[in-house]
């Protein structure tokens, strides 16, 4: 790879920036003083620094982030708040794009990535990569509502969706008498807006909703709300064995 594109890639100027610090002894590669920029590097075995700190080569970036309500999962809007507004540059630079999408006013778990294989592996249908959300749904769900979720339930278009595993964690009535449900929903599919439209279906209605687990990536409970950080090499190893 040539030096330029490498350090170019890694966000750190433009190609005639890159030149002009070559030229003025700024970069190095295996210690020794480079002048053309355009010398080709290993990126797995060159050390390369520049202006005496390393440069470390990476082609993909993997982040969690723990999504707010109000921001849209979409890397660029004119008038909405999105995902990718929530980075610092050094990270947006790598075009992270959001891994399907969580509603505006859903919050958690969102993974944001540039490795275009592996979000198409965990958004394949064929793949049905489970997907857990937490909600509090006005209406007293019980078994029924299990059974029915277990069978598949008919939405509003008259999809029915695949088996869903349902477990309810209590019961809060309030002050108006009515009855709010709080519950945890594992999914294996991603239709528009499936987990509102499904409680819909019997009858509920979804007042909050967070994502905290996709495949094997279970959202961090540090992470504040807008917070993000990178997937572990832990993590990132789960995930992509769980795909294959």
């Amino acid at each position: 790879m040539r030096l330029d594109k490498l350090l170019g890639h890694m966000g750190c100027g433009s190609r005639s920036e890159i030149k002009k610090w070559a030229k003025s002894g700024l970069i190095q590669v295996n210690g020794r003083l480079i002048k053309d920029s355009g010398v080709q590097v290993d990126p797995d075995i060159d050390e390369v620094m520049l202006d005496g700190e390393q440069i470390r080569y990476r082609e993909f970036v993997y982040i969690m982030l723990n999504k707010p309500q109000g921001v849209i999962s979409a890397t660029e809007d004119l008038r909405e708040r999105t995902v990718i507004d929530l980075l610092p540059d050094e990270l947006r630079h790598f075009e992270p794009f959001p891994v399907g999408r969580l509603d505006k006013d859903t919050e958690g778990l969102l993974l944001l990535t540039n490795d275009g294989k592996l979000a198409h592996d965990l958004l394949s249908p064929k793949k049905h990569v489970p997907k857990t959300y937490v909600a509090t749904v006005r209406g007293r769900v019980d078994n029924d509502d299990g059974a029915a979720f277990r069978q598949g339930v008919e939405l509003d278009d008259g999809y029915v969706t695949k088996p869903a595993h349902l477990v309810i964690s209590g019961h809060e009535e309030q002050a108006d008498g009515t009855v709010h449900s709080f519950i945890e929903l594992t999914i294996t599919e991603g239709k528009f807006h499936q987990v509102k439209r499904m409680f819909e279906s019997v009858g509920k209605q979804v007042i909050y909703l967070k994502r905290i687990r996709m495949g094997t990536l279970d959202l961090d409970p540090v992470l504040k709300l807008g917070e993000w950080r990178e997937c572990t090499a832990e993590e990132l190893e789960a995930l992509q064995q769980h795909q294959q």
